[in-house]
């Protein structure tokens, strides 16, 4: 049979069940995907919709309230997903958001999903997100900010411009114009605001530019590349550190846009936001990022086929 896309619950505390569900409800047909979360839960999707169940069978659970045993559910059903991939049942995974607290408190020793499932998988992971107004490739993202200067190397670099490429080209962009954040104000002007841009970052990209033709050789100051991307001026921006590309991402795109790992054997979008405990259960989360993540999800997984 052919693999089909695995979806998982998240937190079942958080708001990611009532997405998942009400996506579930606007589909004609759902026969590429398989939900995974506590069978209470899943007794009340639509008919037809194929389901696998993870916890305990009279596990129950309140929205709004997380609790170690929801954080145990939430892994359980990555786990299964993961395990899924690696056995060729599942082509690839969409995550519910789920809580790192609550994970934490479980023993789960990874800071997020991203790094859980390249532990799963193995690969080169790169965080991004794409779905709305913006594409936005991630160099470094869960580390103090005082480490990024020393994480700024070739490989680094490379990896997150690949997949910024293939991110890109995935969406029906030939030739992926892309612009690389610089790590000091301006870009470094010159060296006078900080000497990286200059000494190995700029010379990295040009050496990068003959496997990459749409990439630009020099750093661009961050503070305008987001608004050159939203005038269409690049079709895809690298920024150098986590808020570097998500405080410009999540002022416009909050509710449309999909993280996505990528450098991984297998495919793997989430929508970009969290649990949302304060909201949860009274619907009031919007789909939309979780609807493009699946869409997404499926492009990515296509386009792989085509190699």
């Amino acid at each position: 049979m052919k693999p089909k896309l695995a979806i998982t619950c998240g937190d079942p505390a958080g708001v990611g069940p009532e997405i998942i569900a009400s996506w579930l409800r606007e589909q004609a047909a759902v026969e590429d995907v398989v939900v995974i979360g506590p069978a209470s839960w899943l007794r009340q999707l639509p008919a037809g919709v194929e389901t696998i169940a993870v916890g305990l069978e009279e596990f129950s659970v309140e929205p709004g309230r997380p609790t170690g045993e929801g954080a145990l559910v939430a892994l359980a059903a990555m786990e299964l997903a993961a395990r899924g991939c690696r056995e060729g049942k599942f082509s690839g995974v969409v995550t519910g958001p789920v809580s790192k607290s609550e994970l934490a408190k479980i023993g789960y020793p990874f800071p997020g999903q991203t790094e859980f499932f390249a532990n799963r998988w193995g690969g080169d992971p790169v965080m991004a997100f794409s779905g709305g107004k913006l594409r936005v490739a991630l160099v470094t993202w869960h580390v103090p900010l005082c480490e990024v200067p020393q994480l700024l190397g070739p490989q680094m670099l490379h990896r997150t411009i690949a997949a910024a490429d293939e991110l890109a080209r995935s969406e029906g962009v030939e030739q992926p114009r892309i612009a690389v954040c610089g790590l000091n104000p301006h870009a470094g002007e010159g060296g006078l605001l900080g000497e990286e841009e200059r000494d190995f970052i700029n010379p990295t990209l040009v050496k990068l530019q003959a496997e990459f033709p749409g990439l630009v050789t020099s750093c661009q100051p961050g503070d305008t590349v987001f608004a050159r991307q939203l005038r269409g001026e690049f079709d895809a921006v690298v920024a150098l550190y986590h808020d570097q590309g998500l405080a410009p991402l999540k002022t416009v795109d909050f509710d449309e846009s999909v993280n996505i790992t990528l450098g991984l054997p297998f495919v793997r979008t989430s929508p970009d936001h969290g649990t949302a405990f304060g909201i949860a259960g009274q619907g009031k989360a919007k789909i939309t990022s979780f609807a493009n993540a699946v869409n997404l999800a499926r492009r990515l997984i296509q386009r792989r086929k085509l190699g």
